[in-house]
């Protein structure tokens, strides 16, 4: 585009080129523009897995823009959690459809970013100079099941209320520190609306701000370090294949937000998401009470865990070794600089191991309705 000459005025340009050169001078929009035009993007038979991180962005930010409408009419008590949600539900226009795109997002947003995790894990692409930006991913791992496990309480019906009380027993059972942490999750000795309301300020405020750091940082590194090529297509040799970010893998990725944006709506439209009871803290908990599916293996292998280890509690023991599971996910570049060929058998166990505690748990509970 040619430059506006010095003699030239904003009077003798067409309004949107007047834009453009408001912009211009304000934003750096030509460096941006240098930027976009620059980036390219490896080609090879592995290139779909590429797709993932921008889709879990794009998933990312429909749980925002839902979430935020969803915040119009939502009233954060154990007296009015309930009710606010019902009647967003029958009487707000469209919000049963927000509602199950927000609650259907939420667990196909978790799936998108464990596929996308297990992809970089076996591709290899945390290698040098990489490391930090699997360390931003795995963290931005964790706050996305933290997001999952606040918001499953903000309904306040009878499942979350009673899943939310077995998840808060977990840390618990952390030596030393472990009351003390259930304590602050709950607000007191029980779930109640002081845990809604610690649950709302952290899904609503403490995580998004979370979030919107460990993301920023995590797309500067991957614009700064750029896409990893895996090892395989390193030792064929020869200049890997690339494309263009702008338009060519930009407009790939567009097509597959719009698909998504489909499956959602079909989701929300055939399969809308239920409200279930409101919670009675005085009642007995039902059978078959679960958590959320992307915790169902840790549930299920602490309820296989003996009751005592060498004198030590089985749950204690659980606790721990996630906690170390959680570590060495961290530190897997680290790591894997000497122990690179046990690593893609230990994650295909771990895998396999908690796909069966999954679907364990998924089973029908005798007695359950």
């Amino acid at each position: 585009m040619a430059k506006r000459s010095p003699s030239s005025s904003p009077e003798d340009l067409s309004p949107l080129a007047a834009a453009r050169e408001w912009a211009r001078d304000r934003f750096a929009v030509e460096d941006l523009q240098h930027l976009a035009a620059k980036k390219q993007v490896p080609v090879h038979r592995y290139t779909v897995f590429y797709y993932l991180g921008g889709m879990a962005l794009f998933l990312f930010l429909v749980q925002v823009a839902t979430g935020i409408l969803l915040l119009l009419y939502y009233r954060p008590s154990s007296t009015e959690a309930f009710e606010s949600v019902q009647y967003m539900m029958a009487d707000v226009p469209f919000g049963w459809l927000i509602r199950s795109i927000h609650s259907w997002g939420a667990n196909v947003f978790v799936g998108v970013v464990f596929i996308h995790a297990i992809s970089v894990f076996f591709l290899k692409a945390y290698r040098a100079p990489r490391e930090m930006t699997w360390v931003t991913g795995a963290l931005l791992l964790f706050l996305a099941l933290g997001f999952g496990f606040s918001g499953y309480l903000l309904p306040w019906n009878t499942l979350a209320y009673f899943a939310t009380k077995v998840g808060t027993d977990v840390p618990a059972q952390v030596p030393v520190i472990g009351h003390l942490l259930s304590r602050i999750l709950r607000g007191g000795s029980d779930v109640t609306g002081a845990t809604l309301s610690r649950f709302y300020g952290l899904h609503v405020a403490i995580l998004p701000a979370i979030t919107t750091v460990f993301l920023g940082l995590h797309l500067l590194l991957v614009q700064r370090q750029g896409m990893s090529v895996p090892r395989k297509i390193e030792r064929e040799g020869g200049p890997p294949k690339t494309m263009p970010f702008v338009p060519a893998f930009l407009m790939r990725d567009m097509v597959g937000w719009l698909a998504a944006i489909g499956v959602l709506a079909a989701l929300a439209a055939f399969f809308p998401w239920e409200l279930g009871v409101k919670a009675d803290p005085f009642a007995p908990a039902p059978a078959g009470i679960r958590p959320e599916w992307f915790f169902l293996w840790t549930f299920q292998g602490l309820k296989y865990l003996p009751a005592t280890v060498l004198g030590i509690p089985g749950e204690t023991l659980g606790v721990l070794f996630l906690g170390a599971v959680a570590a060495i996910f961290v530190l897997i570049p680290i790591l894997d600089r000497k122990l690179s060929r046990a690593w893609n058998a230990a994650a295909i166990l771990l895998l396999i191991g908690a796909a069966i505690l999954t679907v364990l748990a998924l089973m029908p509970v005798k007695g359950a309705a």
